[in-house]
């Protein structure tokens, strides 16, 4: 497996995003979350994703060019549209505007429409923690997950992400979709040319589905389902997973009036491709509202370090907190380059060809 220097593939990113009309400055933005993935190993969401915004943009169903509408601001809150642009571009500048608003007024708060995929949450939530606030940030997606006692897909993988500084030496950041997997690390077993694990997705009929390749193409069709955290039953939890998805919906489509469920599956009344119309929620908390900062830290860092220090179970040998594993990775991702892989080295030679570069040795 190839590594490539992180500068280089960040270049490289933004590089194709202007090539394909996407402004030098949103182009940088967008390579910049996605970069930001790659460091935290989540490959999922990183430079994996690229060609997927490369062909939505070629397809004519996300627009290059963000506009964003401001339909209410009123104190601590906002309501955007985002006009089907580049969804890091208007939840970067989203997640800026709700820290400059709780900066003022304590909590802020933007919550968007008709914008596109995001990148990692975590990008987002991180923003607020560099600013000694903590933050959150939460999105719907293309339907894929059923509900309890259901099969057919419905909810997206719907992820919730909190942050809060701490003392140690990165923040407590939780960043995980509502289901038991997010749809994309599914499309990172396809690259990898692995078997979905069982208990990830079902079929209509209720049985596990593990072709990964299959998968993808019936969630499309929507003749499969993955499935909320705690899987199929009540007794495991399920019940718990659906219902934070659906929370997510709701916070994520009701607030500012826009798409949900099958209206985010990216097709017309055809079955043509169209706008996936996705709906985003930001939040930023200041903390020197409520309490001294260097107290919220300690206290904070404190709660993480008994976690991590207490009593392991048989046969394991570390616990970590959220946050850690990601910050430790990027330690050597940063020294080593970021993994390519086989399959996602032909899609960079696919938009290296098509697009007339040759930045990358590969």
């Amino acid at each position: 497996m190839k590594r490539l220097p992180v500068k280089e593939l960040q270049e490289f990113m933004t590089t194709v995003f202007t090539k394909i009309g996407v402004p030098s400055e949103d182009a940088a933005i967008c390579s910049e979350v996605l970069i930001a993935s790659d460091l935290k190993g989540i490959e999922s969401h990183g430079i994996g994703r690229l060609k997927m915004y490369y062909d939505r943009i070629k397809a004519g169903i996300q627009n290059p060019i963000t506009k964003i509408d401001v339909i209410r601001d009123k104190y601590a809150t906002a309501v955007w549209d985002g006009n089907h642009g580049m969804g890091h571009v208007v939840a970067k500048k989203a997640m800026q505007t709700a820290i400059d608003k709780a900066a003022q007024f304590g909590i802020g708060s933007v919550a968007v429409r008709n914008s596109t995929h995001y990148g990692i949450c975590g990008f987002y939530a991180e923003m607020a923690t560099k600013q000694n606030m903590i933050g959150f940030t939460f999105t719907n997606a293309r339907p894929s997950i059923c509900p309890t006692n259901g099969v057919s897909p419905l909810l997206g993988t719907n992820p919730i992400c909190f942050g809060a500084p701490t003392d140690l030496p990165y923040p407590f950041l939780y960043d995980a979709a509502t289901s038991i997997s997010q749809r994309g690390k599914v499309e990172q077993y396809a690259r990898e040319e692995k078997e979905t694990p069982e208990g990830w997705a079902i079929d209509l009929e209720g049985k596990p589905y593990t072709d990964t390749n299959s998968l993808l193409i019936d969630l499309v069709k929507q003749k499969a389902s993955m499935l909320p955290i705690g899987g199929t039953e009540e007794v495991t939890g399920s019940h718990k997973g659906y219902g934070l998805g659906t929370m997510v919906e709701i916070l994520c489509a009701s607030l500012q009036n826009g798409s949900y469920l099958n209206a985010l599956l990216g097709q017309d009344e055809n079955g043509k491709p169209a706008p996936y119309c996705l709906g985003h929620l930001f939040l930023a908390i200041n903390i020197d509202f409520f309490t001294d900062i260097e107290t919220f830290k300690t206290t904070t860092g404190a709660i993480c370090r008994e976690l991590q220090n207490s009593q392991l179970f048989p046969g394991k040998t570390r616990i970590y907190v959220a946050g850690e594993k990601e910050h430790e990775i990027g330690e050597i991702i940063r020294a080593e380059g970021v993994p390519i892989i086989p399959n996602l080295e032909k899609a960079i030679q696919i938009m290296q060809k098509e697009l007339n570069l040759n930045m990358l040795n590969i």
